[in-house]
């Protein structure tokens, strides 16, 4: 009777070990939870992104910076930078992404007309506008991904009118610094936004 019990003890000690030895292999099966990135993580890395282009634009302004104002209104389709600080906090996440879009676009169309005009007159600021262009491209690409996680509309805007080609390297540099100085206001605010919006999806996640 001892052999038996003894028997029966071993059997189910053998059988517990046996199924320890395969749990690791059974939980290393199961696939880890997908975690979806962070709201407010992208919302501050699209603001960071920002914050970059804005130095480039910075940098550029001040390279070939000239003594007075350039002539301004040489674009009539850049958008407006007409905002208004009191109005920040009021601001709704989808509607300011898509307007945030839509108007970084119009620039980028704008840029790539510079940069076309600005091979033919071998505008000195030439690399720095592109690295300047692919910064533009990266955050539209990250601004386009958070649209999408939140929804937000994409606006279509007519396809910007673009001045006639300038037919000197001075116009050249005219119509870029007034097309930078546009820049770097909407740079400016878009920043403070990317901020404003990750500050109250923050508030929001901890009520």
């Amino acid at each position: 009777m001892k052999v038996d019990n003894l028997l029966v003890d071993s059997s189910s000690s053998l059988l517990l070990s046996l199924l320890l030895a395969q749990l690791p292999l059974f939980t290393s099966a199961v696939p880890a939870p997908y975690r979806r990135p962070n709201v407010v993580h992208e919302l501050d890395r699209l603001a960071n992104q920002t914050k970059n282009l804005r130095q480039i634009t910075a940098d550029l302004l001040k390279e070939h910076a000239f003594e007075t104002d350039p002539e301004q209104h040489r674009f009539k389709s850049l958008p407006l930078m007409n905002n208004r600080a009191s109005d920040i906090n009021s601001l709704e996440m989808r509607p300011t992404l898509s307007q945030l879009h839509a108007d970084l676009k119009s620039f980028e169309h704008h840029f790539a007309w510079l940069s076309r005009v600005s091979r033919k007159h071998h505008h000195p600021a030439l690399p720095k506008l592109g690295q300047m262009m692919s910064l533009i491209k990266s955050l539209t690409s990250m601004l386009e991904h958070q649209m999408m996680r939140v929804d937000a509309q994409r606006l279509s805007p007519p396809s910007p009118s673009m001045p006639p080609p300038p037919p000197s390297q001075f116009d050249v540099l005219q119509s870029s610094q007034e097309l930078l100085l546009q820049f770097r206001l909407f740079c400016d605010w878009a920043q403070r936004v990317f901020s404003v919006l990750s500050t109250k999806s923050k508030m929001s996640a901890v009520q």
